[in-house]
């Protein structure tokens, strides 16, 4: 291990240069890299200015003409800032983002060269579809797919080159992308939350719906990153024993960040801050090596373009001060894994948070309704949520080291469950004497009183109410925030329209409206009461709770995932225009898609580092000690008793080799004949069943051998060394 110290101790934090030496205020360079309203008001006429705020804000339509005015303002903004070449950039289904750059060059009649770009290619381009999934909704021989300009989420220069964000959908026009559904969910939501306002303010004419990301990561010195073929080809460490110091005295958490990596955040924040990305903290997290980001809140869209564009800039940025950045969500075994938790709320167009208690007993009638409709949300469509947050990765983390299990539930807190107890209890179907009201209204009023500080959070609950939103603790840390976000919306969107429409036919049969808001929300709390979990989410009675509850207890990837396939998901996304049948099937097919290829990878890279690293250092290491029982013996012949210690590692060694042999090549046939199978899904519950089992039956031999095996000679970086090189 000599060598993988030595790298280790090379590797110098190349910090980019700045003037003198420090990096300048961020609210001198905050969105310098982006095409934003200032920018915008400055480059366009007054008149194409509003036209396209509407258009940003309203979602009216951008004709010829505009979208002319406005590449000619991007084109000399991006050119004064040297860009020679501008990209669509949208998100495909692969979780990563997508990019094809196009030069400004174009021929001018005399055969000389210009800088071109109108409003023909800043709205619409023909980026080839064929290598993008797409879950059956085109040929294979067929290429054609296209990006459209999306308005709502300003252009930025990143890596010299000027980025458009845009929808992806096919020939066509369906979908393969996260933004065109997640726009849809939002236009859904806005809607029905505004409908719901107009109860208590004729104001609001729009509701944005709104998302803070908690971005974890590790980090990785790039000479042992590239000596471990599992966490170049994986992203995660396939087999490697626990080191005697992880985790456990939880002296990273909270702690001194380490100077190279203090570097790297800073740097990394400059980037992020030129390019729009309000990043606000930054941390040690729990594990060795790990450490969180997270922005100021944004409203959905732009989050969501924002998450994606840091995951690429870390990528960058990191190698700058020779580190690799890990985003798997769980690169260790035995250590925290990493999610990327989802602040979510609701923002009015007056400024009112609609997931915060107000100070009067109105404006808590109003918090009710949306905290009530978003718990409801969850109980109805907890099979589809967990199915957006579903993964190869994430099937890893969730349920241990502080990851929330895979059981969706709701926690709200002592009090403000206490409250909802109690409005059940005094809300009768019947009409209220004026005292039960007065008595109702006193103590809704008193909501801000009682949960002002008041109950501990849970980290074992996927879906916390943390004071003024909901937090979606269980998102992996890779994960296009698009897909949670999409669910979410659309959900809570429907159950906010079915209140709204059953409220009105209360107060059309002659309820008073505030009785009939009463009733609404107490039916909506006795429905749901199943989700809400106060207690230990990783505690077996809980999981068997929820059986008896009838919540959705699959852990598997491939089984989670077949909630896109139920009716219940038709009548979200289909009856409500979010996704096509085809679209959502393909949703269904792209995710199981993608959990058996990188499976499937797993089992290839274990298998190979098996055969061709381990196996033959450990038999190396055997011959060593054979070489060392034959001298002992010729120099002390009646001492036999010396070389026990080394016979019975010999031994052991070649019960653990035995045991790999055999194992990868039963683990080869067993993938062999699940690829014979036609049908991918069933392809991918085989290799759940059948493959996956082997990993950990592999890592675990391999792993004794690591602590058998002359640390010299062993071939791999072991943990001491990935998770506490910094």
């Amino acid at each position: 291990m000599a060598k993988f110290r030595f790298l280790a101790l090379q590797a110098v934090a190349n910090r980019k240069p700045v003037e003198n030496g420090k990096f300048p205020r961020c609210s001198e360079i905050f969105g310098e890299n982006v095409f934003s309203s200032e920018k915008m008001r400055r480059y366009l006429s007054t008149e194409a200015y509003k036209r396209l705020e509407r258009a940003m804000t309203e979602g009216v339509a951008i004709d010829r003409e505009l979208a002319d005015q406005v590449a000619a303002a991007m084109k000399a903004w991006a050119l004064e800032h040297g860009v020679t070449h501008y990209t669509h950039w949208f998100h495909p289904l692969n979780g990563s983002t997508a990019e094809k750059h196009d030069s400004f060059i174009d021929l001018s009649p005399d055969g000389g060269a210009m800088e071109v770009f109108d409003g023909r290619v800043l709205v619409q381009q023909e980026p080839d579809a064929s290598s993008f999934p797409n879950g059956g909704i085109r040929n294979t021989f067929e290429a054609r797919g296209y990006t459209a300009w999306d308005p709502a989420s300003p252009a930025f220069i990143n890596n010299g080159t000027l980025c458009v964000p845009t929808i992806f959908v096919a020939y066509t026009g369906e979908a393969l992308d996260f933004k065109t559904p997640l726009l849809k969910a939002l236009a859904l939501i806005d809607k029905a939350a505004t409908d719901i306002c107009q109860y208590f303010d004729k104001d609001v004419t729009r509701v944005t719906a709104t998302l803070g990301w908690e971005q974890e990561y590790f980090l990785v010195d790039e000479a042992l990153y590239n000596a471990r073929p599992d966490l170049k080809l994986c992203g995660r460490t396939l087999m490697g024993h626990s080191s005697a110091k992880d985790q456990q005295l939880e002296d990273h958490y909270f702690g001194a960040i380490p100077a190279r990596v203090s570097s790297f955040m800073e740097e990394l924040e400059y980037e992020c801050h030129k390019l729009g990305i309000p990043i606000k903290t930054r941390h040690n997290e729990v594990a060795p090596n790990q450490f969180e980001c997270a922005p100021i809140f944004e409203e959905v869209n732009l989050a969501v373009d924002h998450n994606q564009l840091l995951m690429s800039t870390m990528k960058k940025v990191a190698r700058r001060h020779n580190f690799r950045v890990l985003l798997h969500e769980k690169p260790y075994k035995g250590v925290n894994g990493s999610g990327k938790h989802n602040n979510w709320s609701l923002l009015t167009n007056t400024g009112v948070n609609l997931l915060s208690p107000g100070n009067k007993p109105k404006s808590n009638m109003q918090f009710l309704i949306f905290l009530v409709s978003t718990v409801r949300a969850v109980y109805e469509y907890g099979d589809l949520l967990k199915a957006s947050i579903v993964s190869q990765g994430n099937e890893s983390r969730l349920g241990g080291d502080e990851a929330p299990p895979v059981i969706m539930s709701v926690f709200l807190g002592n009090y403000l469950d206490g409250v909802l107890d109690e409005l059940v209890e005094k809300v009768s179907d019947k009409k209220m004497s004026p005292d039960e009201k007065t008595e109702l209204k006193l103590n809704v009023g008193k909501i801000p009183e009682i949960m002002l500080d008041n109950t501990d959070r849970n980290r074992t609950s996927p879906f916390a109410f943390t004071g003024n939103r909901f937090e979606f603790r269980a998102v992996g840390a890779s994960a296009n925030c698009g897909g949670p976000m999409i669910v979410l919306n659309a959900a809570v969107a429907l159950q906010l329209m079915r209140f709204k429409r059953e409220t009105d036919a209360l107060i059309d049969k002659g309820v008073k409206k505030d009785e009939a808001i009463f009733q609404m929300i107490r039916k909506y709390i006795i429905e749901s009461r199943d989700i809400r979990f106060e207690g230990n989410g990783y505690g077996r009675e809980w999981r068997e709770e929820a059986v008896r509850r009838g919540l959705s207890v699959e852990t598997d990837c491939v089984s989670a995932l077949r909630a896109y396939l139920s009716d219940k998901a038709k009548r979200l996304f289909v009856e409500n225009g979010i996704f096509s049948e085809r679209e959502l099937r393909a949703r269904f097919e792209i995710k199981n898609e993608i959990y058996l290829k990188k499976l499937q990878i797993e089992s290839r890279v274990l298998g190979d580092l098996a055969l061709n690293h381990i196996i033959p250092t450990a038999i190396t290491y055997q011959n060593t000690l054979l070489s060392n029982v034959g001298a002992l013996r010729s120099v002390l012949p009646d001492e036999e008793a010396m070389a026990g210690v080394q016979v019975s590692a010999i031994r052991t060694i070649s019960t653990h080799i035995r045991e790999i042999q055999t194992l990868v090549s039963d683990m080869t046939e067993a993938r062999k004949r699940a690829n014979a199978l036609a049908d991918e899904v069933r392809r991918a519950e085989v290799y759940t069943e059948t493959v996956r089992p082997y990993l950990d039956k592999i890592r675990y031999h391999i792993d004794k051998l690591e602590l058998l095996v002359d640390d010299e000679i062993w071939p791999l970086p072991k943990y001491r060394e990935l998770l506490f090189s910094r």
